[in-house]
C-alpha cells in the first residue's frame, strides 16, 4: 500500500468522524430552547407563506405548492426527528430555487427546471461553461450550499425538540395522498408557464413528474434501446445541387386554419384559395398544439422530430435541445449554398427563441426591435415588406439562394378586439360567433396581403426564382367552442385527444418561376415531415436521415407520432442519436 494510499484513508476517516461529532447530539444544549425552536418554525413557516401568497399564483396554485413544500417538511422531520433543521432546511430550499431561477431566467429566459439538477450533473462540458461564463454565480450558489450545510449540522446537534417519527410518519402519508389532488385541482402547466418571472416554486415542483419520466426512459426523446445492424445516417460535406436552387420563403402563418375544417362555420369562400398549394389543392397537416405555443410546431418542422416523443418535457424542448440537433432544416439548406435569415414578431429572447435559431442554423434573426415593430401585432405586410427590403439588398449583392423564414402575427388572439378596423372585409356569416368573426376577418386580412407579396415577388424580381412554402401552426383559440370545448377559458384548458380536427391546419407550396415536384399523396401529413418536403419541392439532395424520413412519411401514411410501426420511428430517433445527429440527454 502506497504512501499516497495511506493518507486519502486517514483523510476519509477524518472527515468521517468530523461529520460523526457533528452530529452526535449533546445531552444539553444550554442557549437553545424549545421557544426559540418553535419561533424559528413560526417565522420560517410565515415567511415561506407569506412569498407563496405573493408570488404563487391563485388558491389552486397556493393549494398545491403548500401540499408539497409541508411534505417536504415532513419528510425532513421523519428522517432528523428535529424541528429546527426543517424550519431551515425548507426556507432555504425555497430560497435556492427563486434564486436559481432569478439566475437562469436573466440568462436563457426560462426559469428554473428538476431536470436542471441532472443535465448539469451529467454534462462536464456544460459545468466547464458555466465556470467559464457564470463563476460569480457559481461562488455564490456554493457558499449558499455551504452555509446551509452548516447551519443544518447546527440545527440538528443543537436542536433540543424531538419529534416523534411515528407523527411525522403519519403527517407525510397525509400530505402525499392530497398532494395529487390538490395538483389535479390546479390543473395543467400553462405553456409559457416556465418562462414566466412568477409561479417559480410551483413550477420547479410540477417539473419533478416529468423529470422522473426522462430519467426513467433514459433519454430526453422516446427512442429503442439499440438498433443492431443499422448504418449511422451520414452529414454530406457539400451540397450536389447542379444548378443554382431557387430562393426559399417558408411562411410560419400565425393561427391561421383553412375554415372549411370546422364543423358548422358559415363563411366567405372566397377565402379558401390562400390554403391551397400551387396544384390547386388542400393538402392538409396534423400539428402538435391548440390555441398556442407555436415554437412546438416550429421545432417540428426545424428539427425533424415530433415534440410528442419528448413526453412532459415537450414545452420547453427548443431551450432543452439547442445545439443538439444536427442535420436541420436551414442546416440543410446552408450546405445548398443558402443565406438564412429570420423575420420574428417578438423580442428574440422570447421562450428561448433566438438561441434556438441559430443552434439550427439561422444566425441572422430579424427581431421586433430591428424591424421596429410599433407592436408585436403587425399587419402581415410590415413583414413582408421588411423582408422583400433585405431581399432587395441580399439580390443586387450575392448570387447565393436565400432562405427566409417568416412569422406572421396578425391573426394571434385575443379575438375580442378589431384588428385594422379600416379594412372592410368579410367575417362570419348571421349567427358567428364574435371571437370567430374578427378571426375571419383577420384571415381576409392576412390573404389580401400574402397575395400582395406574392405579387410583389413577380414584379420586381422577374429573372429570379422562388418557392413559397406557408402553413398554419395551431387552431386559434376561437374554433374550441366548434370541437365542444366552449366552456374552456384558455387554450390550456381545451381537452382534446391527439386525432381530434382541431389538431389539423394545412400546408401549401408554390413557385414563382419555378415548377415544385407534386406534393405527398397523403390526406393528413404530420408536422415532422414539412422540412424534408419543402427540401424535396426545392429540388435540393436529401441527406441519409431525409431519405429515412421520406421512407417513413410513405410507411407511416403521413403519421409520425402516431403512426403505426411505431417501432420504426423510435428506431429512426436512435439513429439519429447513435449517428450523433441528436444529443439525447
Amino acid at each position: 500500500m502506497t504512501d499516497q494510499t495511506v493518507g486519502q484513508q486517514q483523510r476519509s476517516q477524518t472527515v468521517q468522524s468530523t461529520l460523526k461529532a457533528a452530529l452526535r447530539a449533546p445531552a444539553h444544549t444550554g442557549f437553545v430552547k424549545p421557544s426559540y425552536v418553535y419561533a424559528a418554525a413560526a417565522i420560517g413557516a410565515l415567511a415561506v407563506g407569506r412569498y407563496f401568497y405573493l408570488y404563487e399564483g391563485g388558491w389552486p396554485n397556493q393549494l398545491f405548492v403548500n401540499c408539497v413544500t409541508l411534505m417536504i417538511a415532513a419528510a425532513i422531520v421523519l428522517v432528523t426527528g428535529r424541528l429546527l433543521v426543517a424550519a431551515i432546511l425548507v426556507p432555504a430550499i425555497i430560497f435556492v430555487v427563486v434564486e436559481a431561477a432569478a439566475f437562469k431566467r436573466e440568462a436563457m429566459d426560462m426559469i428554473v427546471h428538476a431536470y436542471d439538477i441532472f443535465f448539469y450533473l451529467m454534462s462536464w462540458s456544460t459545468v466547464v461553461f458555466l465556470w467559464e461564463h457564470y463563476r460569480p454565480q457559481l461562488f455564490m450558489l456554493n457558499a449558499a450550499f455551504a452555509a446551509i450545510v452548516v447551519a443544518t449540522i447546527l440545527a440538528y446537534r443543537y436542536d433540543p425538540t424531538r419529534v416523534s417519527r411515528r407523527y411525522a410518519a403519519l403527517a407525510f402519508a397525509i400530505l402525499a395522498f392530497l398532494t395529487p389532488y390538490a395538483a389535479d385541482i390546479k390543473g395543467e402547466r400553462r405553456h409559457t408557464q416556465f418562462y414566466w418571472a412568477d409561479l417559480v416554486v410551483s413550477s420547479f415542483y410540477s417539473s419533478w413528474a416529468e423529470t422522473a419520466q426522462t430519467l426513467w426512459r433514459g433519454t430526453l426523446i422516446e427512442a429503442s434501446a439499440s438498433n443492431p445492424g443499422t448504418a449511422p445516417f451520414v452529414i454530406p460535406s457539400r451540397c450536389s445541387s447542379v444548378e443554382k436552387p431557387p430562393h426559399v420563403l417558408l411562411v410560419h402563418q400565425e393561427s391561421l386554419v383553412q375554415p372549411s375544417i370546422v364543423p358548422g362555420l358559415s363563411y366567405d369562400k372566397s377565402i379558401d384559395p390562400l390554403f391551397k398549394s400551387g396544384d390547386g389543392k388542400l393538402h392538409q397537416m396534423r400539428v402538435e398544439t391548440y390555441g398556442g405555443a407555436s415554437w412546438l410546431t416550429e421545432f417540428s418542422i426545424l428539427a425533424g422530430v415530433s415534440t410528442y416523443s419528448f413526453g412532459g418535457m415537450r414545452p420547453f424542448v427548443q431551450a432543452l435541445m439547442a445545439g443538439k440537433v444536427q442535420d436541420t432544416l436551414p442546416q440543410a439548406l446552408a450546405r445548398c449554398g443558402y443565406r438564412n435569415v429570420v423575420f420574428y414578431p417578438m423580442l428574440k429572447n422570447f421562450v428561448s427563441n433566438g438561441r434556438f435559431y441559430e443552434a439550427v442554423g439561422m444566425p441572422e434573426i430579424f427581431d421586433m426591435k430591428d424591424q421596429r415593430a410599433k407592436s408585436a401585432m403587425e399587419r402581415d405586410r410590415f413583414y413582408y415588406d421588411n423582408m422583400l427590403k433585405l431581399m432587395d439588398s441580399h439580390i443586387r449583392q450575392s448570387n447565393k439562394p436565400l432562405f427566409t423564414f417568416l412569422i406572421t402575427s396578425s391573426a394571434h388572439q385575443p379575438y375580442t378586439n378589431t384588428f385594422a378596423p379600416e379594412m372592410d372585409v368579410p367575417g362570419g356569416g348571421p349567427g358567428t360567433n364574435p371571437e370567430m368573426h374578427e378571426f375571419l376577418r383577420r384571415e381576409a386580412i392576412a390573404k389580401i396581403d400574402f397575395e400582395w407579396m406574392k405579387a410583389e415577388l413577380k414584379r420586381r424580381y422577374p429573372g429570379e426564382r422562388f418557392l413559397i412554402v406557408q402553413y398554419g401552426d395551431h387552431h386559434p383559440i376561437a374554433t374550441r367552442s366548434y370541437f365542444g370545448q366552449g366552456t374552456a377559458r384558455a387554450a390550456e384548458d381545451v381537452r382534446l385527444d391527439k386525432d381530434s380536427p382541431a389538431f389539423i391546419t394545412y400546408y401549401a407550396t408554390e413557385g414563382i418561376n419555378y415548377d415544385p415536384p407534386p406534393l405527398p399523396n397523403v390526406d393528413v401529413m404530420d408536422v415532422p415531415y414539412l422540412g424534408g418536403v419543402l427540401l424535396e419541392q426545392a429540388g435540393l439532395p436529401l441527406s441519409d436521415s431525409y431519405k429515412e424520413r421520406k421512407r417513413l412519411l410513405s410507411l407511416c401514411d403521413g403519421r409520425y407520432y402516431g403512426c403505426k410501426q411505431h417501432d420504426q420511428i423510435l428506431s429512426f430517433h436512435r439513429r439519429l442519436i447513435d449517428s450523433g445527429l441528436m444529443v439525447a440527454r
